[in-house]
């Protein structure tokens, strides 16, 4: 089994658990009843310095655009630094539509749904996003179909979720959609987190 790199977009005032979910999630991720690990995790920022997320939790990131490996799978996190400032920086708008043509999956959590859309990559696609900002979402991205009181919504190689805590469902049914049930749930147990990954 080839491992799959997965990287995670991190910024200033990122939402901890937005970026914080998926890493445990996949970090985690054995398949049973063997020691194969499929998913290397590795962060990435566009200047590689450290940055501060919200409440002040200092992160280090592996990489910054220039050095950053190839990914397979992108995690775009949200939080206040997503909608507000990142939103508007050219620089991660167009590595965003770049790395949509190099990855094989594009997850966001939160209002990183906001910088797939800036970047074009939700046009005509489902998504959905924290439920505070959904007005706000549909207001400035009309061309894409807002989806309410889901985890997440799969549009094949593009997958958004909900705020926050979401981002650990979407991440769970990443692994089940990749290595089936047995492997989902065998790390959710691990983590003593309850999924129903039939929800969406």
């Amino acid at each position: 089994m080839a491992q799959k790199t997965v990287g995670i977009f991190l910024f200033d005032e990122v939402e901890v658990l937005d970026f914080a979910g998926p890493f445990e999630v996949f970090s985690l991720t054995t398949v049973p009843n063997t020691d194969i690990r499929p998913f290397k995790v590795e962060t990435v920022s566009e200047k590689g310095m450290i940055i501060s997320a919200r409440n002040g939790l200092k992160v280090q990131p592996d990489y910054n655009f220039q050095n950053a490996p190839k990914f397979d799978i992108l995690i775009v996190p949200g939080g206040y630094g997503a909608e507000e400032t990142e939103l508007h920086n050219p620089n991660v708008i167009t590595w965003l539509r770049k790395q949509k043509e190099r990855v094989e999956l594009i997850c966001s959590v939160c209002t990183g749904a906001f910088l797939l859309a800036k970047a074009g990559i939700l046009d005509g696609k489902k998504a959905t996003t924290h439920w505070m900002d959904m007005s706000r979402f549909e207001a400035e991205f009309p061309n894409v179909s807002v989806t309410r009181d889901v985890k997440y919504v799969d549009e094949g190689s593009v997958i958004t979720s909900g705020g926050i805590s979401a981002g650990i469902n979407m991440s769970f049914y990443v692994v089940q959609k990749l290595l089936g049930h047995e492997t989902a749930q065998a790390t959710a147990r691990r983590m003593e987190f309850d999924i129903n990954l039939s929800c969406r």
